[in-house]
């Protein structure tokens, strides 16, 4: 029981840390709620599964090639630097009362989380790198019977983490005013974008290397 706890607490581990899904989360649940900020960690975790679904079949070495860390790097750049534009950029023309109306495609939520998650450098790292160790050590200690319980302790751990976040944002729209809103989708926008340019530059010191 307390090993599966600790993989519960290595799942929480793996999403708490603030990084560009965090950001966009709180984003789109003052903006639209609780719904659509937990979208976007729904769309992260099936990143995250296909990560692990290719830990199973053995793509460590693929992802080691410097042109294919390259692609990732810069695809991520992207992404978050458009989600960042698009939150800045609507940051003005939000109020408290728009907010409180979701008009914005759920599908947008659950795809912003999850390919901000799938081209997530940081991202592939752990599940490629840390979790292929552990991965290892699971089936060496404990066999193969328990290892998807211990997967599912890591996803309900990451799920734990989701939901709370989700059920925050959506908490503070209660206590926002025009002013604040728009601060904070501007913080927001800006936290991406920096996410953004720190994926550029492991791009371009890549490709000076």
């Amino acid at each position: 029981m307390s090993v599966f706890l600790g993989y519960i607490f290595l799942g929480l581990s793996l999403a708490a840390p603030i990084g560009p899904v965090n950001a966009a989360q709180l984003d789109k649940g003052i903006k639209n709620g609780f719904l659509h900020a937990w979208l976007v960690g729904l769309g992260a975790t099936i990143a995250d599964a296909i990560y692990m679904l290719l830990v199973f079949v053995g793509v460590v070495q693929f992802i080691e090639v410097p042109i294919i860390q390259t692609f990732l790097w810069i695809f991520g750049f992207f992404v978050l630097v458009y989600t960042g534009i698009e939150s800045i950029s609507g940051a003005g023309r939000i109020s408290v009362s728009k907010s409180r109306s979701t008009k914005e495609s759920k599908l947008k939520s659950f795809f912003a989380g999850f390919f901000m998650s799938l081209f997530n450098p940081l991202t592939i790292l752990f599940w490629l790198g840390i979790f292929g160790s552990i991965l290892a050590k699971t089936v060496t200690t404990y066999g193969t019977s328990q290892l998807i319980l211990y997967c599912a302790a890591i996803f309900i751990g990451i799920t734990l983490w989701d939901v709370t976040m989700a059920a925050l944002a959506s908490t503070m729209r209660k206590y926002l005013t025009n002013r604040l809103l728009t601060i904070i989708s501007i913080v927001s926008g800006f936290s991406l974008i920096g996410f953004g340019v720190y994926f550029g530059i492991q791009a371009l010191l890549i490709l000076i290397s």
